[in-house]
């Protein structure tokens, strides 16, 4: 019989408690709940570190056994994979030297140095075939701790530059080494048990990546792969990616005339062309509106500012790599950085005068632009831009009213949410890393109440939460809303950060009810995000078929013949009074051929009109999807769009 002392206490995620012999494994666990779950755990996670499901639990712990339907066990079956993938490679290039290899949001990469060995999409398929060869192997991921001498001694050995640049940066007493079958890597893992749990692979993509994401060091290769423990979901995954091709915002957006980019302007700023810019102005008037109704007051403010000002916010210290250089002035003494954040210039606003505990909250919002400078490699049509305009609003507020006004920001954008079709979704508690706190600003206890705010908020709303440590912004936790689109993406949308450092850094103050001089909190909200990235996602979810309200064409005017032109045009202009936004197709076409360009151009009414029309007052409506539902008065047609079109 085990005695007392060699048990330990597993608290489950369903709050059972159950005793366990000292040294049991997460499969262990497993196991003992039913063969079918330990035929399923990928990893564990204890007292919220993510560890092998293999590795031995010494003491009393809380305990998650992680599956394929949770992220993290996900991410750990894809590092794992990397790893397989890093195995093949050895076995295919003799000679290969291993980067990094991470998993990323669907799937992994490896940066590798072929040592100029030919790569290519020919080559997928047989590195495919290798990683499904090894995997049936069965090989255990087997942990190893390793002095940082014997690391060193190791890669030397394989002639390996990058590991050795890795270990460098290591602390003896820190590293392991992680084996299966003949293949052992520099990792600190987690890993699955075996690599059998791999069923399927495929290469998506190779590309050049500097080492380090450092342009001065050598390009290496960097291969994308994804895995999957059933043949049947890869197939379905790639289906839903040839779905998301012929949504990619960036073919729509050409095709649909809503925005374009230029090398002459420079990469990274778009732009907005008149059928783009109809489209973002009103999604601007939508949240204007909302904001207004909120209790918000506009503000603008200009494109730069001096470097001071973010030397001061701390901005140029954590951003100053990631923004454009300073622009200098004949004077010497002046230097200005093109905005990289709104915060700043709207501190500056609330400084304008005195503030009384009255005026308090303040609410101050702007659609300003911001500048960034991300790394070319990176642009990826709106998603990723140098240039954009973020919803931004900042509210000062008293310490007291810190948790209404945040849960009024909550209400603000699930009404955006539920307004734009965005009805499954998530919330994030981004916190600070407690083990790297040099990345923030601000004494552990502003943290803690800024914290406690956002974690208080989130529960009383009742929004389904996951926290994540290491994602605030370096003054401030925040809470970061993922939404998922019509293909099942996740996407982060809106963000609302918690900021007591800022009103410390530029002296902020209001007097008090007691007549002294207080901080106010600050509160950063985006509900957007950024327009460009918003819009983007936008025209994904919705395959360029907007709402109805949103689309910058809501109908097209075709006429039968020219005969009927001088009609089409009357029914435009009145059309127009009733704020009803499109076009008349005068060109010399069939009237199949317009209504088909229509369709295609993603037109939601269609107006045909001819003899009949002309003569009585009519138009003969066909709505795209649905088809011709018949012939309508003009009035008629215009009270059923208004009360479909009303937001």
């Amino acid at each position: 019989m085990i005695a007392q002392d060699e048990q330990i206490r597993v608290t489950l995620p369903d709050g059972s408690v159950r005793q366990y012999p000292k040294g049991s494994t997460g499969l262990d666990i497993a196991t003992q709940i039913s063969e079918g779950l330990a035929r399923n755990v990928l990893a564990a996670k204890v007292n919220g570190v993510v560890q092998d499901a293999t590795r031995p639990i010494e003491s009393d712990a809380n305990v998650q056994l992680l599956t394929w339907n949770d992220p993290e066990g996900k991410a750990t079956f894809w590092h794992s994979s990397a790893h397989l993938m890093a195995e093949a490679l050895e076995a295919l290039y003799p000679g290969v030297k291993l980067g990094i290899g991470p998993a990323v949001e669907t799937g992994f990469y490896y940066d590798v140095d072929l040592g100029g060995q030919p790569f290519s999409q020919e080559d997928f398929k047989k590195l495919e075939d290798k990683m499904l060869e090894l995997a049936r192997q069965k090989q255990a991921f087997v942990r190893k701790p390793v002095s940082k001498p014997d690391a060193i001694a190791y890669f030397e050995e394989k002639a390996d530059p990058y590991k050795l640049d890795l270990i460098d940066g290591l602390e003896d007493g820190s590293i392991t080494f992680y084996t299966q079958g003949n293949f052992t890597d520099l990792c600190r893992g987690p890993h699955i048990p075996n690599t059998s749990f791999i069923k399927a692979a495929k290469i998506m993509n190779v590309a050049g990546a500097y080492w380090r994401g450092n342009e001065k060091n050598k390009q290496l290769t960097r291969i994308y792969g994804v895995t999957y423990p059933k043949q049947k979901e890869l197939d379905e995954y790639l289906y839903l990616l040839e779905e998301a091709k012929k949504r990619d915002h960036r073919r729509l957006g050409k095709e649909l005339d809503l925005f374009a980019f230029s090398e002459k302007v420079g990469a990274g700023l778009p732009l907005w062309l008149p059928k783009g810019t109809m489209l973002r102005e009103r999604l601007e008037n939508f949240l204007r509106k909302a904001q207004l109704r909120a209790g918000y007051s506009p503000v603008v403010t200009p494109h730069i500012g001096s470097k001071q000002l973010y030397v001061t916010s701390g901005h140029w210290e954590k951003y100053g790599e990631d923004s454009f250089q300073p622009i200098r002035t004949p004077d010497p003494n002046e230097e200005f950085l093109l905005k990289p954040m709104n915060c700043p210039h709207h501190c500056e606003i609330y400084k304008t005068r005195p503030r009384s505990y009255r005026d308090l909250p303040l609410r101050l919002a702007e659609f300003g632009t911001v500048y960034r400078y991300e790394q070319s490699g990176e642009l990826h049509g709106l998603t990723r831009v140098r240039g954009f305009t973020q919803d931004d609003a900042h509210i000062f507020c008293r310490p007291d009213q810190v948790k209404e006004e945040f849960m009024k920001v909550i209400d603000l954008v699930l009404y955006v949410f539920k307004s734009l079709g965005f009805n499954d979704y998530s919330a994030q508690v981004s916190l600070r890393d407690p083990e790297n706190k040099t990345k923030y600003i601000g004494s552990d206890d502003l943290w803690e109440k800024a914290e406690s705010a956002i974690i208080e908020a989130a529960a009383e709303k009742g929004l389904p939460t996951v926290t994540e440590l290491g994602e605030a912004a370096f003054y401030g936790p925040k809470l970061d809303f993922m939404v998922r689109d019509a293909l099942g993406r996740r996407w982060q949308l809106g963000t609302i950060q918690v900021d007591y450092n800022l009103p410390n850094r530029f002296e902020l103050e209001y007097i008090g009810a007691d007549n002294q001089k207080h901080r106010p909190v600050m509160i950063h909200r985006a509900p957007f995000g950024s327009l460009e990235r918003f819009i983007a996602i936008l025209i994904e979810n919705t395959g360029g078929n907007f709402p109805l309200w949103l689309s910058p064409d809501q109908i097209a005017i075709l006429p039968i013949s020219e005969k009927y032109e001088d009609y089409a045009n009357e029914l435009f202009f009145t059309l127009q009074e009733a704020d009803i936004r499109g076009f008349v197709d005068l060109r010399d076409e069939k009237i199949g051929r317009k209504i088909r360009d229509a369709e295609v151009n993603k037109v939601p009414y269609m107006l045909i009109v001819g003899e009949k029309e002309a003569a009585e007052g009519l138009v003969s409506v066909r709505r795209k999807g649905q088809g011709d539902l018949g012939s309508l008065p003009v009035d008629e047609f215009i009270k059923t769009f208004q009360a479909e079109v009303k937001v």
